[in-house]
């Protein structure tokens, strides 16, 4: 989603009566009102051409300016055609405003219309909403100014803040967006990254392991490696006392994330060889759901694997591993000593596996 969107709905419009300013200065405000009228209709007949439709938004601007531009010459005030570009900003003010602050998004609607199959997550639409606020106030100071220009100031000045600065304003907003995109990638890129993933599992965004577990669940996917040996014995893995997540507690032999970009057999492999130092187990695939705590939300895809005794060592991971029979964990089950996804894992899964 890119905030350039809204200035291509938004700026076609305004050329005319930024035509309209220029040709005034140049030739006055009769000449001023027919260059600016041709130049809305060149608009609405090449729009036409290319997309086969009127533009609604550049066929308004035309005919407010038509119809204040007449006004005003009858009159012999100008004070209502200068008032237009102050209706013209109440009207998206209006637009930004029920987009910004109420459950119902125009813009994201309208930019779902144009491109068809359009799936943001909730994380992209929060900040979609965050920069339409901050367009909303900006819009709403202009206008402001446009309608004290209209009645206290010069015309030049009015040509000015109805015009040029309504540029000098938005180039501001968009370097300033830019510069935080930039900054924030470069931090992006240092983190260890993960695929999000919709209610169906398709890919809809990239985010980094902490996103993952800042409690906003934004789904990214796992794998978890169950190791019987020839007794029917489960390996568990004791998590390392400085895990972020259930630390210190008996968990599946081998759990992790899923990079983005990487494929199931690759992150099998690299889990596996990380956790227990163990290579070429032989993967059996089971079934995958879903799983939600208080933090994180996780598209789990369980397989099976069969290994006997093992030298381990240590590491950043793992602190020990230990093979538990049916009727140890069993006893265990709901005293603490298990990580939550594991107890599911066992009553769900295992437990039915060796019946």
């Amino acid at each position: 989603m890119k905030k350039i969107e809204i200035l291509k709905i938004i700026l076609p419009g305004l050329l005319p009566l930024l035509v309209f300013i220029l040709a005034d200065e140049i030739w006055g405000t009769t000449i001023g009102l027919y260059v600016a009228i041709g130049v809305g209709l060149v608009q609405l007949l090449l729009i036409y051409i290319k997309e086969k439709k009127l533009d609604k938004f550049v066929l308004f601007d035309t005919i407010l300016i038509l119809l204040m531009g007449v006004v005003s010459i009858i009159l012999e005030n100008d004070i209502f055609f200068k008032l237009k570009p102050g209706i013209i900003g109440l009207i998206l003010i209006a637009f930004l405003g029920v987009s910004a602050f109420s459950p119902k998004n125009l813009l994201l609607a309208m930019s779902a219309h144009y491109f068809k199959g359009l799936e943001i997550s909730n994380e992209q639409e929060k900040l979609f909403r965050r920069n339409i606020k901050t367009m909303f106030w900006l819009f709403a100071a202009h206008t402001v100014l446009v309608f004290y220009s209209a009645f206290f100031m010069s015309k030049e000045a009015w040509a000015f803040i109805s015009g040029g600065l309504f540029y000098i304003l938005f180039a501001v907003f968009f370097v300033v967006e830019l510069v935080k995109n930039i900054i924030a990638r470069r931090k992006f890129k240092k983190q260890e990254l993960l695929s999000e993933l919709n209610s169906e599992g398709k890919l809809i965004g990239v985010m980094t392991r902490d996103q993952a577990h800042d409690g906003s669940k934004r789904m990214h996917p796992v794998i978890h490696v169950h190791i019987l040996n020839s007794k029917g014995e489960v390996l568990l893995q004791k998590r390392n006392e400085n895990k972020f997540i259930q630390p210190g507690k008996w968990d599946t032999a081998v759990g992790g994330h899923i990079s983005h970009g990487e494929n199931l057999e690759t992150a099998l492999k690299r889990e596996t060889y990380e956790e227990l130092g163990l290579k070429n187990l032989k993967y059996q695939y089971i079934t995958k759901y879903i799983w939600e705590s208080e933090i994180e939300k996780e598209l789990v895809f369980v397989f099976l694997a069969q290994h006997e005794e093992f030298n381990f060592v240590k590491n950043d991971e793992v602190d020990e591993v230990k093979f538990w029979s049916f009727k140890e964990i069993k006893k265990n089950l709901s005293k603490n000593v298990f990580t939550p996804n594991f107890e599911v894992d066992f009553i769900n899964i295992l437990n039915k596996i060796k019946k």
